[in-house]
């Protein structure tokens, strides 16, 4: 299953769930990463990490191992 942190520039995905219990996945969410979502990496960091991704018209940069709990369809 891909995930946001296997995306490419410029590369779109339409989030299907957030994996994960701890209180980083309660933040993706509040951030605006919810189910339904089309979301598209803008940037990448020097060593890959954070990543910025475009999300409901906002620009957002999370952890690298963050991007992996959000799994896309």
């Amino acid at each position: 299953m891909r995930t946001a942190a296997d995306l490419n520039f410029g590369e779109t995905g339409i989030i299907s769930g957030i994996e994960g219990s701890h209180p980083s996945s309660r933040r993706i969410l509040e951030l605006g990463f919810t189910p339904g979502q089309e979301i598209e990496l803008i940037s990448k960091a020097v060593f890959n990490d954070p990543l910025a991704f475009s999300v409901r018209g906002t620009i957002i940069a999370i952890r690298k191992n963050e991007a992996a709990c959000i799994k896309l369809i």
